[in-house]
C-alpha cells in the first residue's frame, strides 16, 4: 500500500497527501487487514476493511449515535452488490466479501483493483472491462451516510447493478439474530423504503435515474467476524436485508446510483450537500504553519491532522448547551477525561484548534466534582463516572497547555484556574477512592487492590490486574508538576524532597513504580516513571533524570512505543489476545502503547539538551509510528501492539492519544 503520488515536479495537494490506496489485485490480502474509518464529527462512524468484509461486530456503513457522542446504533451493515451483463444471470459478478464459517462468500475481491481513502473511502473493480467506482461518505453532525455508485459498460454491452442493503440495526457492542422479532418494511416512494424494529425507524433511499426497489426480505444466517473469534467473544451475526435496489447502463453506457441509508427521514438529499473541499481547505490552513517557507507541509502532518479530526465531537454541557469533546479511540470507547486531557495538546493545540480546545476544557471544568473531572461518561446515559486519580491532574496540565499556547488569560482566570484550584484543594483534604495527600510527605496515595484508578486500569471481574495502591510514580511527578504551575511552591519543595526520597532506587532501576503506605517500594520496571523526566517540572536531579531514560530506553523501547513492563519481569505478557481475561492481564503488563513514546522522545530529547544527535535519534525512533498510518488502520494508529518481535497492532483500531503523541512529537521535532 502507498500514498497517491503526485506528478513529477508539482507539489502535492492537501488530497493527495492524504490519500491512502490499496492496491488490492484481486487478492484477500492485504486488503483484508486493512481496516478504515470515517466519521462524522457527532460520534457516528463507518468503519470495514479495505475489500469489504466485515471482520468486527463495529464493522458497518452507518454507526449511528443516538445519544451523542454515545448511545451508538449500528444500522447499515454492508450492501450486497450483483453486476449482470446484458440480462445473463450467469454472467452475475458479485462485488462483496463475506465470511461464513471459515469460508469466504461471495469472493468480490477477484474484481477489486484498488481501495482509496481521504474524506470519503472509493473502490473501484472492474467486471468483464465493466468497471463499477464505489463512494462513501458521511454527512458532517447527521446519522446519514451515502454510498455512490458509478457504473460504466464496456462497449457494445449493457450491465446491470443490484443493491441489497443488510441490517442490524442493533446496539453496537450486541448482535442480531434472525429468530428475534420481524422487521416491519414499508414502502413510502418508488425508490425509498422505512424499516423498523420496535420504535427504532432506518431510512433507505436509491437516487439516480431509472433506479427502482423491488421488496424482498431475506435473512443471510452467520456472518462470521474473526476479529471477534480471537478475542474470545460471540462472533456470528444474522443479518436482514428487505429488497433491491436496481440500476441500469442502457443506452448511455453508464449510470450512477446513490444509496442512502440514516435514522432520520431523507427529503431530497444530494451527495454535495457538504463539499468536501471545505473540509480540504481547513486541513491546509492548519498545517501550512508547520512548512518551510515556500514548501507544501510535511506528509506526516497533513495526515496526522486530518486524523486528529476524526476524534473530536459534540457533546451536551450540563447546562443544556453544546460543546466539544474527543472521544478516546474508535471503535468502542466514548470521552474519557484522562484521554481528552493528554490529547489535547496533541489534537487540538498544535494544529491552533483554540476555540474548540476551549471548549473541551470548559466541559470538563463544568464537570469537576470532590476535587475530580470525569474519568468517563456512561455509554448509555451520558452520565459522569468519577473513578481517576489522574484525569483531573492531566486537567490541569491540559490547562496550562492552553494558556501557554493560545496566550487566552481572560478565559484561563475565569473559568479554568478556579476549576484548577478546586482540584488541588480536594487532594489534598481528600476525595473518591482514597485519594488523599498524605500529610507527612505531602504525596498523594490512592485506591486499594480492587480498585484500577491509574491509567493502568484493567480489571476483569472482581480482579484489578494492575491496582497500583498507594504513592505512583507518575501521580505523584503530576502532582509535583501542577503545585509548581499553581504557584504552590512551599508545598512543592517538601514534594520534590519526598520524591527523590520516596521513589528512587538506583541508576540501574530508576524509580519505584509504586511506593506503599509503609515505605515498600514496587520494583517492577514500568513507562510511568518517565513522567518525572517529561514534564516541564520535574521533581528528579539532571542525573537521575538521565538515570531514567536510560532505564527506560535500555528495558521497554520498542519501535511502536514502550512496553509496560520489562520483559525480565515474571508478570511479563507477550501477547494480548483470547478472552477477556488474558487479554486484560496483558494490557498493562508487557503490551506495548504508542501514546508513551511522546513522554519518551521528549525527556530523551530533554537530558541531552536538544542536541542535534538527539534530535535525529528521536526521529529515528518516531519514524515507525508515523509509518503506522499506511498500516493496521489506514490513516490512524492503533491503540496497543502486542509486546512480542511481531508487534501486532491490537486493541481499538483508531486512538485519540496514539494519534495525538505521535502529532506532537512530528511538529516538535520537525519531521
Amino acid at each position: 500500500m502507498s500514498p497517491a503520488q503526485s506528478s513529477v515536479g508539482v507539489p502535492p495537494t492537501s488530497v493527495d497527501s492524504t490519500r491512502y490506496t490499496v492496491e488490492t489485485l484481486g487478492q484477500l490480502e492485504p486488503g483484508l487487514s486493512r481496516e478504515w474509518l470515517l466519521t462524522n464529527g457527532a460520534g457516528a462512524f463507518s468503519s470495514g476493511t479495505a475489500v469489504g468484509c466485515n471482520t468486527r461486530r463495529y464493522h458497518g456503513l452507518l454507526c449511528a449515535v443516538t445519544l451523542p457522542p454515545v448511545g451508538r446504533f449500528m444500522t447499515l451493515s454492508r450492501v450486497g452488490e450483483i453486476v449482470t451483463l446484458d440480462d445473463k444471470p450467469e454472467r452475475n459478478h458479485e462485488l462483496s466479501v463475506n465470511q461464513f464459517g471459515s469460508n469466504f462468500h461471495p469472493r468480490g475481491e477477484r474484481y477489486l483493483r484498488s481501495f482509496e481513502l481521504t474524506h470519503t473511502a472509493r473502490w473501484t473493480y472492474v467486471v468483464e472491462g465493466a468497471t463499477v467506482v464505489k463512494e462513501l461518505k458521511l454527512m458532517r453532525g447527521r446519522n446519514v451516510v451515502a454510498i455512490r455508485y458509478t457504473i460504466t459498460a464496456p462497449p457494445g454491452r449493457r450491465a446491470t447493478l443490484r443493491l441489497l442493503p443488510f441490517l442490524a440495526a442493533r446496539d453496537f457492542h450486541s448482535l442480531r439474530r434472525g429468530s428475534g422479532p420481524c422487521f416491519n418494511v414499508a414502502q413510502t416512494a418508488r425508490q425509498q423504503i422505512n424499516v423498523r424494529d420496535g420504535h427504532t425507524a432506518i431510512y433507505l433511499r436509491g437516487d439516480g435515474s431509472g433506479v427502482a426497489f423491488q421488496s424482498h426480505g431475506d435473512w443471510w444466517f452467520g456472518h462470521t467476524y474473526a476479529a471477534e473469534t480471537e478475542r474470545g467473544q460471540d462472533d456470528s451475526e444474522d443479518l436482514f436485508t428487505p429488497g433491491v435496489f436496481t440500476v441500469d447502463t442502457g443506452p448511455s453506457g453508464s449510470a450512477t446510483v446513490t444509496l442512502w441509508a440514516s435514522m432520520e427521514p431523507l427529503e431530497s438529499p444530494t451527495w454535495n450537500d457538504e463539499p468536501t473541499d471545505t473540509r480540504t481547505a481547513w486541513l491546509e490552513r492548519s498545517a501550512e504553519k508547520f512548512a518551510p517557507p515556500g514548501e507544501a507541509p510535511s506528509h506526516a502532518v497533513l495526515r496526522l491532522i486530518k486524523s486528529a479530526d476524526d476524534f473530536l465531537v459534540r457533546r451536551r454541557t450540563p447546562d443544556g448547551t453544546w460543546g466539544w469533546t474527543i472521544l478516546a479511540g474508535y471503535p468502542w470507547f466514548a470521552d474519557w477525561g484522562r484521554d481528552t486531557m493528554i490529547s489535547l495538546p496533541g489534537l487540538l493545540l498544535v494544529p491552533g484548534r483554540f476555540d474548540e480546545a476551549r471548549s473541551v476544557l470548559k466541559v470538563f471544568a463544568a464537570y469537576v466534582s470532590e476535587g475530580m473531572i470525569p474519568n468517563r461518561f456512561d455509554d448509555y446515559s451520558n452520565e459522569p463516572h468519577y473513578n481517576t486519580v489522574d484525569a483531573s491532574l492531566w486537567f490541569i496540565h491540559a490547562c496550562f497547555e492552553y494558556l501557554g499556547a493560545s496566550g487566552d488569560k481572560t478565559f484561563f482566570d475565569s473559568v479554568l484556574l478556579g476549576a484548577c484550584k478546586s482540584i488541588v484543594k480536594g487532594y489534598k483534604q481528600g476525595t473518591r477512592f482514597g485519594i488523599k495527600m498524605d500529610e507527612r510527605d505531602g504525596l498523594i496515595t490512592q485506591g486499594d487492590s480492587h480498585t484500577q484508578l491509574t491509567w493502568m486500569d484493567a480489571k476483569c471481574g472482581e480482579t484489578a490486574f494492575t491496582p497500583r495502591q498507594g504513592k505512583a510514580a507518575e501521580i505523584n511527578a503530576l502532582w509535583y508538576h501542577v503545585l509548581r504551575l499553581l504557584k504552590e511552591d512551599a508545598l512543592a519543595d517538601q514534594v520534590e524532597k519526598s520524591f527523590r526520597a520516596a521513589f528512587w532506587i538506583s541508576p540501574f532501576r530508576g524509580l519505584a513504580d509504586v511506593v506503599s503506605m509503609d515505605g515498600t517500594k514496587e520494583q517492577a520496571i514500568r513507562p510511568n516513571q518517565i513522567f518525572a523526566v517529561s514534564l516541564p517540572n520535574s521533581p528528579l536531579t539532571k542525573e537521575q533524570r538521565y538515570a531514567v531514560v536510560e532505564v527506560v530506553r535500555r528495558e521497554l523501547l520498542t519501535p511502536v512505543g514502550l512496553r509496560t513492563l520489562a520483559v525480565s519481569d515474571p508478570g511479563y505478557r507477550a501477547k494480548y489476545t483470547g478472552p477477556q481475561w488474558l487479554r486484560d492481564q496483558a494490557y498493562h503488563n508487557g503490551t506495548i502503547w504508542p501514546w508513551l513514546i511522546g513522554g519518551f522522545l521528549e525527556a530523551y530529547v530533554s537530558v541531552h539538551d536538544h542536541s542535534h544527535e538527539s534530535v535525529e535519534q528521536a526521529r529515528r525512533w518516531l519514524a515507525p509510528l508515523v509509518d503506522q498510518l499506511e498500516e493496521a488502520c489506514v490513516g490512524s494508529i492503533n491503540e496497543i501492539f502486542e509486546a512480542d518481535a511481531s508487534h501486532r497492532a491490537v486493541g481499538a483500531y483508531a486512538q485519540a492519544w496514539s494519534v495525538a503523541e505521535v502529532l506532537r512529537l512530528v511538529v516538535l521535532l520537525k519531521m
